[in-house]
């Protein structure tokens, strides 16, 4: 049996959010359907408050509501921990290991989806520099993750500032979104120089 043309229309785009498949997006439409008038214009208001809100910190490149983000307004470090993803700020912060500063990249190098260092949030991080003893880069440790890495040691290392890689721990491939907290915990104090 077919769905009606709005339930199909409203999985295709619950679909388009990362690891939610047809089933997962079909189960999501029928709940909107259980939901009362009021809760589905609540989740529509808060869909559209997300969209329209959501900045990046002028600092940091991290999602914000304001100009800078919280962890830049409440911080002084000498440490910057370099990641791909806001997500994974919130990975980190989780571990509760890390009290320093953050700086996203917003992805990592990638020849084979033409993603160059311009295409990254490189520039503001070589402002950043001034006063700082160690950048700590966290980007996953996959290929893309690594060669981010080797470039931004490249980038950095001469300009006197150490350079520190998070340790493995973490299985080659994955993601830090998926971590444990005590394995990206143990990562992050096991990190080596570059």
């Amino acid at each position: 049996m077919k769905e009606p043309q709005s339930i199909a229309t409203l999985a295709s785009r619950f679909s388009m959010l990362p690891g939610v498949g047809r089933k997962t997006a079909l189960r999501y439409a029928y709940a909107v359907i259980d939901l009362t008038d009021r809760e589905v214009e609540e989740f529509c208001e808060s869909l559209k408050e997300v969209k329209h809100s959501v900045k990046l910190c002028s600092q940091c490149g991290n999602f914000t509501d304001s100009d800078v983000c919280d962890i830049c307004l409440s911080r002084q470090s000498k440490q910057i921990c370099v990641v791909a993803y806001p997500k994974d700020v919130t990975a980190v912060e989780k571990t509760g290991a890390f009290n320093g500063v953050y700086h996203v990249l917003h992805g990592t190098l990638s020849p084979m989806n033409n993603r160059t260092p311009d295409d990254l949030n490189i520039k503001t991080l070589m402002t950043r520099l001034s006063g700082v003893e160690e950048v700590i880069i966290a980007t996953n440790p996959d290929v893309e993750g690594e060669a981010t890495a080797v470039y931004l040691a490249r980038l950095i290392k001469p300009l006197g500032i150490k350079v520190t890689r998070i340790a493995q721990g973490i299985s080659m491939g994955s993601e830090l979104e998926y971590a444990d907290s005590v394995t990206l915990s143990q990562a992050l104090g096991r990190r080596t120089e570059l």
